[in-house]
């Protein structure tokens, strides 16, 4: 008599989700940070930096001293050649950035994108009162997984008690491809990081009107995550796409703190903050490229 698969214990079987690192350039930055120091004594060196420090200084220095004494214009002085060199330092920062991503392109052979707005196609492309990303990389980010990937920021207004208005920054890197011919059995699929406490699950449940709360078989996948899908979802097919090397991949190998949304066959899978460092971003392509695999797969098989 065969036992029924356990999910806790058994590793991916074949053909399931798993990392692949992709090919490193030995003498390509590894992060937007590690050119610049280079870009910053670059900057130093150029003798119109500090014409451009230099002048403003002086004319500082001489109207604090003319207005208050000799102590105050050093003190001028001193102030404005600090914020000339912090802004050559910001100057060397994004630079060094620029570099960064035009060689992580080109490794993997992505297109570079800038500042530009993203389909509402998910919840968490919708969030905010504002919402874009800062660079895009789009091609074939994971094996067989055409998509884009970008630094995502959804920015939320408030105003506090004195009436004075500040903007949150919520920043993602996220993975974005569609699998369209999963539509038909999965239109809304939510794996979310898990929050709050389970002891208010049903609670919360009652007040969401298109979706429900699905619970695997799992102690270590609901300790994670919160999976929701639409009210009409096929609970058969929503089980066999959790397959057991399925959870094991996103319990053990996923990278910390994903979550993924599934909408209408976009697939946009997610990590807090901006990755601004060629290990993660590889991370997040990997993981976008095998949730959308998985799907595909289980999309494929004939019922």
């Amino acid at each position: 008599m065969s036992t029924p698969e356990n999910p806790e214990t058994q590793g991916p079987p074949q053909g399931e989700p798993e990392f692949v690192a992709p090919e490193v350039v030995s003498d390509a930055p590894t992060d937007a940070n590690a050119l610049r120091g280079f870009h910053f004594k670059r900057l130093l060196h150029k003798q119109l930096t500090w014409w451009l420090i230099g002048v403003p200084a002086i004319v500082a220095a001489v109207a604090g001293a003319a207005a208050a004494g000799v102590v105050i214009g050093v003190v001028a002085l001193l102030a404005v050649v600090a914020i000339g060199i912090g802004v050559v330092f910001a100057m060397a920062d994004s630079k060094a950035a620029d570099d960064f991503f035009d060689v992580y392109a080109e490794n993997h052979k992505l297109e570079l994108g800038g500042k530009t707005t993203l389909s509402s196609a998910t919840p968490l492309l919708r969030k905010g009162d504002d919402r874009y990303a800062t660079r895009t990389l789009s091609g074939e980010i994971a094996p067989g997984c055409e998509g884009m990937l970008a630094l995502f920021t959804y920015e939320e207004q408030t105003t506090d008690s004195n009436g004075n208005r500040q903007t949150n920054y919520h920043r993602f890197t996220l993975g974005m491809s569609q699998v369209p011919e999963c539509v038909q059995h999965v239109p809304e699929l939510y794996c979310q990081k898990r929050s709050g406490l389970r002891a208010l699950e049903g609670f919360e449940d009652v007040f969401r009107r298109s979706k429900r709360r699905v619970t695997l078989e799992s102690e270590k996948m609901g300790d994670r995550y919160e999976v929701f899908v639409g009210k009409d979802q096929d609970e058969v097919w929503l089980r066999r796409l959790f397959s057991p090397g399925f959870i094991v991949w996103l319990t053990e190998a996923a990278p910390d703190k994903f979550a993924f949304e599934l909408v209408n066959g976009t697939l946009v899978a997610y990590v807090p903050k901006h990755r601004e460092d060629a290990a993660d971003l590889d991370m997040v392509a990997t993981a976008t490229g095998a949730v959308a695999k998985r799907l595909r797969e289980k999309s494929a098989e004939q019922e």
